[in-house]
């Protein structure tokens, strides 16, 4: 499976991962998106992790992003 490599990519291409496995949409509450959960304002104080798993399936998680501002995708 080739991932995009940019991202503001991979986090579309996630987000649409996501949903498509659900039927193509998930009820969430309103105050998922509010800076205390999004952990800032945009969510940017966070990264997420794609790990593949033994059993075929991919395990993505929010972790603390790391330091800096370079951005970038990291394969595993």
């Amino acid at each position: 499976m080739k991932l995009p490599h940019r991202p503001e990519d991979l986090s579309h291409a996630t987000l649409v991962a996501i949903l498509m496995h659900h039927g193509g949409s998930m009820d969430i509450p309103a105050d998922a998106f509010q800076a205390d959960a999004l952990g800032g304002p945009d969510g940017s104080w966070h990264a997420v992790a794609m790990e593949p798993q033994p059993n075929g399936t991919m395990r993505i998680s929010v972790r603390p992003r790391p330091a800096g501002d370079a951005g970038g995708v990291t394969a595993i």
